[in-house]
């Protein structure tokens, strides 16, 4: 594979990781960062570096799109209704991009 597609592949999992997150957390419910990682690993085939998930879910919590709930010794994080939001705003912008750079697009730009 080239550097660019390499690259790309990047872009579109470890630097976009929130939209991974906030996706196995949509569909799974509230889960521990550690539970997190390793979905993401089984749902995505990618495998996100423990501390990178760490950040990710602290930034999140910061810009309300997570919620934490201690549960025991242990914090859960839950998607907020901001965070919903914003995955599905996130979606429909990916979605849009994919599709103006098909061929049958004609060119149309997100």
């Amino acid at each position: 594979m080239s550097r660019a597609y390499r690259r790309l592949v990047r872009k579109l999992t470890v630097e976009v990781l929130w939209l991974y997150v906030a996706r196995v957390l949509a569909d799974s419910g509230p889960m521990r960062a550690y539970d997190v990682r390793k979905a993401v690993e089984a749902r995505f085939g990618f495998r996100p570096r423990a501390m990178t998930v760490y950040t990710v879910v602290y930034r999140m919590v910061a810009e309300g799109l997570l919620q934490p709930v201690r549960v025991g010794d242990s914090t859960v994080y839950s998607l907020t209704e901001l965070g919903r939001r914003e995955l599905e705003a996130a979606l429909e912008y990916l979605g849009m991009v994919v599709r103006s750079l098909s061929p049958s697009a004609g060119g149309s730009s997100p």
